[in-house]
């Protein structure tokens, strides 16, 4: 018999950060004895990249969104949600997306349902006017407002004084070190080819390096339309790079990438609690990366776990760098040191903090 029906709202379940924290709290759910997971997505194209649990049961829309009727393929996702989530009544929702939750609580509007909302990004990142407006006026309805770090929860009590704020990190995956896995001399960096992850200047500065024996390897693949891989294939082609970087396309195996590699490098300026830090740190590799408004700073102990550098500063950035390159003793060092650190975020930690926080707030 069922006691608890948890009801997840998420666009889709493509590949990133957010949709992979996503699934990982609905696998957790879908474990617990007497509990019921519904996933709802909306999306324009609501696929499913990560595992799902069989238990859990997955409810998208019946029609195929077409921009060349936006608003009725928009106002028919509204309708999709309601319907659903009436359909499922359940005993609590969360919903994720910072462009969405403000959708989401419209199409329950007036409903009785506890719902909390979660945004995932940098957060004092404005979103447009028209979407930090709905969010002053929509966000203080909501149950609860779940946000990454602490730093983040004081940016959202100036901006929504009236809302219930909690405090929840991200499920980290534990990555654990498989020694029968050669480690090689590869500085590694995982993330979508965005622009706000400045994988151009990652590229320069490992080049400007120029660290013998060593590779540096991209795993990511193009978003939101920028089209980037190419780009950055030219870019490598121009430095005369190509035995020095490699790019990959998005890899599900991006674990033996973890595994292989000795440094994980990170230079994006935008984010709200970056994943991939935690799981390189998970699986042993010291970290660079910028020290940027909320995420790294939560998980990375300056000169101990690895290093945080200020935001856009590429010299110190490549200094760290290439410094790490050339001990291999300080790589181990902050490789288990942050294997420590990381436990604080473990799945099954982070996962029960979301299920007594949706269930008993």
């Amino acid at each position: 018999m069922v006691h608890k029906n948890i009801c997840l709202v998420i666009p889709s379940l493509q590949t990133g950060g957010m949709e992979r924290v996503m699934s990982e709290l609905a696998n957790y759910f879908s474990a617990k004895e007497q509990t019921a997971v519904h996933l709802v997505l909306y999306g324009k194209e609501p696929d499913i990249f990560y595992p799902l649990a069989q238990n859990i049961t997955v409810h998208r829309p019946s029609s195929t969104f077409k921009d060349k009727f936006r608003i009725w393929h928009t106002l028919k996702r509204l309708h999709h949600i309601r319907k659903e989530i009436k359909k499922i009544r359940p005993d609590t929702v969360l919903s994720f997306g910072e462009y969405w939750n403000s959708f989401v609580l419209l199409a329950l509007f007036g409903l009785k349902y506890p719902v909390f909302v979660s945004d995932r990004c940098q957060p004092d990142k404005s979103l447009g006017i028209i979407h930090d407006k709905l969010r002053k006026i929509l966000y203080p309805r909501a149950k609860g407002v779940i946000v990454q770090t602490n730093v983040a929860k004081e940016i959202y009590k100036k901006i929504l004084p009236k809302a219930n704020i909690h405090v929840i990190g991200n499920p980290i995956r534990s990555i654990p070190v498989d020694h029968t896995i050669k480690k090689e001399n590869i500085v590694l960096s995982v993330g979508r080819l965005i622009s706000s992850k400045h994988h151009d200047e990652l590229i320069k500065l490992f080049v400007k390096i120029n660290a013998p024996g060593w590779k540096l390897f991209i795993v990511g693949g193009d978003a939101q339309k920028q089209k980037n891989f190419d780009k950055l294939n030219v870019l490598i082609n121009e430095l005369n790079a190509k035995d020095k970087v490699v790019m990959t396309e998005l890899r599900k195996d991006v674990d033996n990438f973890y595994k292989k590699s000795k440094i994980f490098a990170f230079t994006s300026s935008s984010e709200g609690f970056p994943n991939v830090i935690g799981e390189a740190m998970s699986a042993g590799l010291p970290v660079v990366a910028f020290d940027c408004v909320a995420g790294p700073s939560e998980m990375i102990e300056d000169g101990k776990t690895g290093y945080l550098v200020s935001l856009f500063d590429y010299d110190t950035f490549e200094k760290r760098l290439g410094d790490l390159t050339l001990d291999e003793a300080l790589q181990k060092e902050f490789g288990k040191k942050g294997q420590q650190k990381i436990k604080e975020f473990s799945v099954n930690k982070i996962s029960e903090k979301f299920y007594q926080t949706i269930l008993n707030t």
